[in-house]
């Protein structure tokens, strides 16, 4: 085999190996993504968030941007039960982990997702996905092409009104519970590392 084909043989494999892996490539940034010049992220109704996760010796990301209800119904008003909601504002929420987990139900590579929600009466299907670059809506049948997985969860009744979307993490070792808060709904999501 000539040096020329071995090369191209090389390159055609380190191609492969790289499209196999996307998730792993895009684990070791767990900056939050925003559109726009960075002073202007103060200036947003909704501004940007993140919650760090502490999963054993390491840290998962969760960036996503905080509307308030201002007197408007939003889940189940603005964004109908039963349609995709991206959990958040601008640009969508996303998870970036840099091991396996597991969320809910759904078993994640290292790597970043976005997630959304499709909220229900009485329950939520809670959305992985691959594609993280776009902004949050729509939740086309494109986007939903790159779906990864789903899990359902129950809220139920906030005890107070929260005015503006929050999540929290609580947890121990390599587990825990990412709450989410918003009008009169809260819900807890398990993550674990896997």
């Amino acid at each position: 085999m000539s040096m020329m084909s071995y090369r191209s043989l090389l390159t055609a494999a380190a191609v492969l190996i790289a499209g196999t892996f996307p998730a792993r490539a895009q684990a070791q940034s767990t900056t939050c993504q925003f559109r726009g010049a960075p002073e202007a992220l103060a200036d947003r109704p909704s501004p940007l968030d993140s919650v760090a996760i502490q999963l054993g010796d390491g840290a998962a990301k969760l960036c996503y941007g905080r509307p308030s209800s201002r007197g408007r119904a939003i889940v189940g008003g603005l964004d109908p039960h039963g349609q995709p909601w991206r959990m958040g504002a601008n640009e969508p929420t996303t998870l970036h982990v840099p091991f396996p987990i597991h969320l809910g139900s759904i078993e994640l590579e290292a790597g970043s997702y976005s997630l959304y929600a499709i909220p229900g009466e009485t329950e939520w299907t809670i959305v992985a996905n691959s594609n993280t670059n776009r902004w949050g809506i729509p939740i086309s049948p494109d986007v939903r092409a790159s779906d990864v997985g789903s899990t359902l969860v129950r809220p139920t009744q906030a005890g107070n009104h929260v005015e503006t979307l929050t999540f929290t993490f609580r947890g121990s070792g390599t587990s825990g519970i990412l709450t989410y808060a918003f009008e009169r709904t809260t819900f807890d999501l398990e993550i674990s590392r896997r």
